[in-house]
């Protein structure tokens, strides 16, 4: 047991220890180069302990393993249900009906072609597709990490899975404002906010492409990226309902299947819902969020730390295929979508 008497000064060196890389990933991010590449804390987080995973690892208790462990599993949870204080339900409906079908419509699509094309087309295992495809469709490394108890995946498909998550989100965030100012994307700043919030990968993504735009288009990419964020406990109790009734369906009949139900995403919905009173004063909502931002950079560093480079010469190139193929669908299929919704609504 992680915090026995004999263990728990050991799980505890081994949290303080994952909490100093996420405190230092944390410094890292606040460069200008680094903010420059759109970069958050999360994503610094998990290179880092990457790092120390393939370097420096076996110089170090085996005995923090607990500590490492209890970060990527139960900070992750707790650190999601904390993350509902960035959004509120005022935020969702400020953008309307467009905002929330554009969301809808690109989460939905976005996670079962993920699931098609990584399971059915490239062969990938379904933890590896499923996680690519979250990331992918709502909000990059969150929705990775969230995704991952869901699926009880191993940490080193995560991080795989974080990985094109930040390539080919930072394409974006580098590429759209391009193709704004050359007129490849012939819309106003309302459209573009839109297209960026509905379809950009990372919080952080979004508001680096939108803010090359304008103010206008920064506050509508940011509250329909923000609904997307909403969406995440929906898609993770459906996975969780669809999951178990596949394992039912493959079991011994009249056996008994626990039904799988993240409850930390429920508890998503319930901060939302809190947050949403306004009953909190802001400043402790900013302190909250504060706090939120190191235990998911924990959590991140706690996952680069189980992934050892052995692991991604053994995945290949498929899980990058796929997100290639989600990019694609993300910008191109994403923009005519967008147009569908503005002219219907």
């Amino acid at each position: 047991m992680p915090f026995s008497k004999e263990n728990i000064r050991y799980t505890l060196n081994g949290i303080l220890f994952v909490l100093l890389f996420a405190v230092s990933a944390i410094q890292i991010a606040n460069f200008g180069w680094v903010k420059t590449l759109g970069l958050s804390p999360l994503i610094v987080g998990i290179i880092i302990g990457m790092v120390y995973a393939n370097t420096l690892r076996d110089h170090f208790p085996k005995e923090w393993g607990a500590g490492i462990l209890f970060s990527a599993k139960t900070i992750l949870r707790t650190a999601i249900i904390l993350y509902g204080f960035r959004v509120t339900f005022q935020q969702i409906a400020s953008v309307g009906i467009q905002g929330l079908a554009l969301s809808i419509t690109m989460v939905t699509t976005t996670f079962l072609l993920g699931a098609l094309i990584g399971q059915k087309i490239l062969g990938l295992d379904r933890d590896t597709a499923l996680l690519t495809a979250s990331g992918s469709s709502v909000c990059g490394a969150a929705a990775v990490l969230a995704t991952e108890p869901v699926l009880k995946a191993e940490p080193y498909k995560s991080t795989i899975a974080v990985s094109t998550v930040v390539l080919f989100g930072t394409t974006s965030m580098f590429l759209y404002p391009i193709l704004f100012r050359t007129g490849i994307l012939p819309v106003d700043q309302t459209t573009f906010g839109l297209f960026t919030g509905g379809t950009v990968h990372e919080v952080a993504q979004v508001v680096g492409a939108a803010a090359a735009v304008g103010s206008e288009a920064t506050r509508i990419a940011v509250i329909v990226k923000m609904t997307r964020v909403m969406l995440l406990a929906p898609l993770l109790v459906v996975l969780g309902l669809i999951l178990s009734s596949i394992a039912k369906n493959k079991g011994k009949k009249g056996a008994s299947v626990k039904l799988v139900i993240p409850w930390f995403a429920v508890g998503f919905i319930a901060v939302s819902g809190l947050n949403s009173l306004d009953w909190i004063p802001a400043g402790i909502v900013e302190k909250i969020n504060h706090v939120n931002t190191i235990l998911l950079t924990m959590a991140m560093t706690a996952l680069g730390m189980e992934t050892n480079a052995g692991k991604f010469r053994q995945a290949g190139v498929k899980p990058f295929l796929l997100a290639l193929s989600l990019f694609f669908w993300l910008l191109i299929g994403g923009y005519f979508i967008t147009k569908i919704v503005v002219s219907m609504v």
